[in-house]
């Protein structure tokens, strides 16, 4: 069975300064992303939380091959791998990864309609 990376949650958020203060109380640290684009990821030990305002329509489950954006896998499932492996098996996605190597992403719905993102950053 393929890696499928580290999860995360990526949370479609009202007012992102709010949602940020919120969780850095709740003891998070941002590793990565544009405030001024209206995102951020937050970790707090290996629990990831992507923040997002006005970029997705709900919350999403979030799966990143080769790691989070604040670590590296050196011997990681390529993402190119894990599509082909769930589009053989007959998982229907909504959007596919584009190239042969390097970056990409894909997204999936599970059979209750919860967005799934695979997100590779390497």
């Amino acid at each position: 069975m393929d890696e499928l990376g580290s999860f995360s949650v990526s949370l479609n958020v009202a007012d992102l300064g709010a949602s940020m203060a919120f969780y850095q109380t709740l003891g998070f640290r941002q590793i990565a992303g544009e405030v001024e684009q209206n995102w951020a990821i937050l970790a707090s030990g290996s629990t990831i939380i992507g923040l997002f305002q006005g970029m997705f329509p709900t919350n999403i489950l979030t799966f990143n091959p080769g790691g989070a954006p604040d670590e590296t896998d050196p011997d990681f499932t390529d993402i190119r791998d894990i599509q082909k492996r769930l589009v053989e098996a007959g998982i229907e996605l909504s959007t596919t990864v584009e190239g042969d190597r390097g970056p990409g992403h894909f997204m999936l719905s599970d059979p209750d309609g919860n967005q799934i993102l695979f997100d590779q950053h390497r």
